[in-house]
């Protein structure tokens, strides 16, 4: 089995990480930031396919990841729930494009004040700083480590590279086409929400996990700032509140903002002894279990 170095500790490098191992390679996970200070950390987490092409692969990744969560829901530790919520739209919404991922999807016509149509299902919801830690102890279960190191280029001195870096792989894989696409959220205190609501204009999205509820957000191609703004957060929490009222009395936890590393394609490709996996979009926790598989089933090539 070969040496493995796997750059990058979010969740698309983690979980690469954890499919390597049980296929037992030796694996090292080397990245500048370490899980929990990760875009992956910011993130939402809940599986929908956001700002990633193409479609058709994108849609059987999607799928394959559906399946593995719904397995580790089984798991408190893991961090991941199935719930069910709704997507809503102030116009006529046709099947979504991504329809085959998803066991069932409903039309739904009891809407917020001011929507004409949505549809609900059930999808994972991912606590990440739960599952992130989650992820660190199974690489640990299986003999991997994971080193903070600074990389001016791609490491040297295993039989293979897994190049997870996300908007790091425009420098270390000399990639223009990936670009920064900032989304800012708002983390208030839990007030017993059960289900997820999204309005895909803005985006608006609501999200329950245990303790808090992440509510967002922005897309903003080309912003590298990370710096959030109490403006941009008033007008986040007052698009959220129509879609969840009892959001308007709800205590702010925190604020944050993530860079979604977003290419024209995600690539998960093999180039000689280097495999990467990287431009996943606003949609790594998404399509983070189906690209592992990928770059596992890659690393077993010659």
């Amino acid at each position: 089995m070969a040496r493995v170095i796997v750059v990058g500790a979010g969740v698309v490098g983690l979980t690469c990480a954890v499919r390597l191992l049980e296929r037992g390679h030796a694996v090292s996970v080397v990245a500048r930031d370490l899980p929990l200070e990760t875009t992956s950390a910011v993130a939402g987490a809940f599986w929908y396919p956001y700002r990633a092409l193409p479609r058709e692969r994108v849609t059987a990744w999607a799928a394959a990841s559906y399946a593995e969560y719904v397995g580790l829901s089984a798991d408190p530790a893991s961090g991941v729930r199935m719930l069910s919520g709704t997507e809503v739209s102030r116009e006529r919404l046709p099947d979504p494009w991504w329809r085959e991922a998803v066991p069932s999807l409903a039309r739904e016509v009891d809407v917020p004040p001011g929507y004409v149509d949505g549809y609900t299902f059930r999808t994972p919801v991912v606590d990440m700083p739960v599952h992130l830690r989650w992820l660190v102890a199974r690489i640990d279960d299986l003999g991997g480590t994971i080193t903070r190191m600074n990389l001016s280029a791609l490491p040297t001195g295993g039989d293979l590279v897994v190049n997870c870096a996300g908007l790091g792989a425009r420098h270390l894989a000399t990639d223009r086409t990936l670009t920064p696409v900032a989304g800012q959220v708002v983390v208030v205190e839990q007030f017993g929400l059960d289900r997820w609501w999204l309005d895909a204009a803005g985006p608006t999205y609501v999200v329950p996990r245990g303790e808090v509820v992440v509510v967002g957000g922005t897309d903003a191609p080309g912003e590298w700032n990370r710096t959030p703004s109490p403006e941009v957060a008033a007008r986040i929490l007052a698009r959220a509140a129509r879609l969840v009222p009892a959001l308007a009395d709800a205590r702010v936890v925190r604020h944050k903002v993530g860079l979604r590393p977003v290419r024209p394609a995600v690539r998960t490709e093999r180039v000689g002894d280097v495999i990467h996996c990287y431009g996943h979009g606003g949609a790594g926790v998404t399509l983070a279990w189906g690209t592992a598989d990928e770059v596992a089933a890659l690393a077993s090539r010659g």
